[in-house]
């Protein structure tokens, strides 16, 4: 017997299967069709239609804290909104044309309306100014769906960790953790009572698991250590706060009770290991040094100050720009391979090597 050639039929008679002959040719076009250009497609790549923006309206206005407001946001007509999950964000094209993320705070199983909650940043890009001046209810603004890169595990033992308004995301985290009975605790930290929002909602879910500490009351700003000693044993910590924050908690998590870190910054993260390189507006424009320890997109704001740019951490693709010459280092979570042969760059995050030049088409 030939081991290595099987029968024409299942059975071993000598004439092929004829139902197994059409199923086989059936097999072999199905095949070859499904590779066909037509039918083929990179899931990275973005669909052909991209879904409209979303047209919304601001129904309500409050003060939460100093230097904070929350806005309320519906549909113009009524209808209810897309779902969204906690952790998720919400960015918004404001009447100047900047585009922001804001972290949705409200409840996911109310869908008709969103809410953000904002501080005032008079330092910043604009778009906080922007909000607590202009948008009262009756504005009308556009925004993107709701995406999420913190998305809320829920694990049975979890431990969420606000640094002032890093408590909008983190607040549908303890709802939702409450509402699946989950043993879960919150610590919300801030400089002084009146900065900290959303303090009666906190209470009101649980005040026996909820820590409101503030500076001015406990001689400064808390260590990682003693964040995270409120964390149950092997609890998941959920932290959104400033730069400083983090880095405490990141430092401090290996002799804690606690088992895994998930955590969404303010902005950029520090830059620890770049090279100063150069950029060039255009073939013919002026040259500008990026110091190992700032981005290129902060270098070119001085320039070009009308550059848009968000998020500050290569998700959201607002500052993207086309490299002309030069090869650089990309460092984004957003781009695809496709895209980044084809020139594309994310300034905020992206950098090059050592002494090369990046030529934008700026």
């Amino acid at each position: 017997m030939d081991l290595l050639t099987p029968p024409p039929d299942l059975y071993g008679r000598p004439r092929a299967d004829r139902f197994l002959r059409r199923l086989t040719a059936l097999q072999d076009r199905y095949v070859q069709a499904l590779g066909g250009p037509l039918l083929r497609r990179n899931p990275r790549r973005p669909l052909s239609r991209p879904l409209p923006p979303l047209q919304l309206v601001v129904t309500a206005r409050r003060e939460l804290a100093a230097d904070v407001v929350e806005l309320q946001l519906a549909d113009p007509s009524g209808g209810p909104l897309p779902a969204w999950q906690p952790g998720a964000h919400l960015r918004l094209a404001l009447p100047s044309g900047r585009e922001r993320h804001y972290s949705l705070t409200g409840d996911p199983a109310d869908r008709a309306g969103y809410r953000i909650a904002v501080r005032r940043l008079p330092e910043g890009g604009g778009g906080s100014v922007e909000i607590h001046d202009t948008l009262h209810p009756g504005v009308r603004l556009t925004a993107r769906r709701p995406r999420n890169g913190f998305a809320f595990c829920a694990e049975p033992a979890v431990l969420l960790l606000a640094g002032g308004i890093g408590i909008t995301p983190l607040l549908p985290m303890a709802r939702e953790a409450q509402r699946h009975g989950l043993d879960w605790r919150l610590v919300h930290v801030g400089r002084s009572a009146d900065t900290l929002p959303y303090a009666d909602e906190l209470r009101a879910l649980d005040p026996h698991r909820v820590v409101l500490r503030t500076d001015d009351e406990h001689g400064g700003v808390p260590a990682g250590a003693e964040l995270l000693a409120h964390a149950p044993r092997g609890a998941a910590v959920y932290c959104c706060g400033p730069a400083p924050m983090l880095a405490a908690v990141q430092r401090a998590l290996d002799g804690s009770p606690a088992a895994a870190l998930h955590f969404e910054r303010f902005g950029a993260a520090p830059i620890t290991d770049g090279e100063p390189f150069t950029v060039r507006l255009g073939t013919d424009g002026p040259t500008l040094d990026v110091p190992a320890d700032r981005s290129a997109l902060d270098v070119l704001r001085e320039a070009r100050p009308d550059l848009p740019y968000s998020c500050h951490q290569g998700f959201c693709g607002t500052c993207e720009v086309r490299v002309l010459a030069g090869s650089p280092d990309h460092r984004d979570r957003r781009l695809t391979s496709e895209q980044r042969a084809a020139g594309s760059l994310l300034p905020c995050v992206s950098r090059a090597a050592e002494g090369e030049t990046l030529v934008l088409d700026l």
